[in-house]
C-alpha cells in the first residue's frame, strides 16, 4: 500500500511517499504526479516513510526526471537504507540528486 501526500506551493512540489512504491502502486503516483506537474519548477520526493522501491516505482522516479529536465529541478530525500542501497545498485544514486 502507499500513501501519497503531495503540497504544491507557488511552483514547488513536495510528494511525500509512505509505504511500498511496486508494481501495483506505481500507476497511483504516475497519475498524481500527471495531474499536478504542470507550472512545478521544483519537484521534491521526501521518501522518510517509504519502506521499498521496486523497478516499476523507479521507472515512474525516472519519468518524473526527465519530465523536470529543462522545465526545473527534481530531487529525493530521506532515503532508509534499503531504498538507497536499490538506487545505488541500480546506478539511480548517480543520476538523480539525492539529499
Amino acid at each position: 500500500m502507499l500513501s501519497i501526500n503531495k503540497n504544491i506551493d507557488n511552483g514547488k512540489a513536495v510528494f511525500c511517499l509512505e509505504g511500498r512504491l511496486d508494481t501495483i502502486t506505481a500507476p497511483e503516483l504516475e497519475k498524481s504526479l500527471q495531474e499536478s506537474i504542470e507550472g512545478v519548477k521544483s519537484l521534491t520526493f521526501d521518501f522518510g516513510n517509504l519502506e521499498y522501491i521496486s523497478s516499476a516505482g523507479l521507472r515512474v522516479i525516472l519519468a518524473a526526471q526527465k519530465l523536470m529536465t529543462g522545465k526545473g529541478e527534481m530531487k529525493v530525500c530521506n532515503l532508509n537504507e534499503t531504498v538507497k542501497e536499490i538506487f545505488e545498485v541500480t546506478g539511480f544514486s548517480d543520476i538523480l540528486t539525492i539529499e
